[in-house]
């Protein structure tokens, strides 16, 4: 398995855990009502667990599953991976403090969705040049 791979994944992992553990205080909360601030964790909770989890471990297993490119470079231009890498985290922590901060930091909110789209598009341009027909099914369309 490709280290950025590995990276994504237990990052993903990482994210996760934190997200179902923002999600069973609010959850515990609403049975039990004990810090009614606890709401305050509902858009970091919902960003941790879409982008930080579903996201990250949706590239981290494309990275690995996608055929890889013969030569030096088999996986792309890790570079752009592991900027991918870092944007993302960087977006989603910097999207979930601006929620949990509130209307004053909207502009890190912002920031931080800058990050995820920069992140998408980097990740995009790192395996561009490996999603293509297979060469049997690329001759067959040909023909057809």
């Amino acid at each position: 398995m490709p280290r950025q791979t590995v990276y994504f994944v237990r990052a993903a992992l990482i994210q996760l855990g934190i997200g179902f553990t923002f999600g069973a205080l609010m959850l515990s909360n609403k049975g039990i009502p004990y810090e009614p601030t606890l709401w305050r964790l509902l858009f970091p909770h919902v960003e941790i667990v879409l982008l930080g989890w579903t996201m990250q471990l949706a590239m981290g297993v494309a990275l690995w599953i996608l055929p890889r490119i013969s030569g030096a470079r088999k996986y792309g231009n890790e570079r752009f991976g592991w900027a991918a890498f870092g944007l993302l985290n960087a977006g989603v922590l910097a999207v979930a403090m601006g929620y949990w901060v509130g209307s004053d930091a909207a502009a890190l909110a912002m920031v931080g969705r800058v990050a995820e789209f920069l992140a998408a598009v980097l990740f995009a341009l790192q395996v561009w040049s490996r999603v293509k027909p297979i060469a049997g099914a690329a001759a067959q369309q040909a023909n057809e």
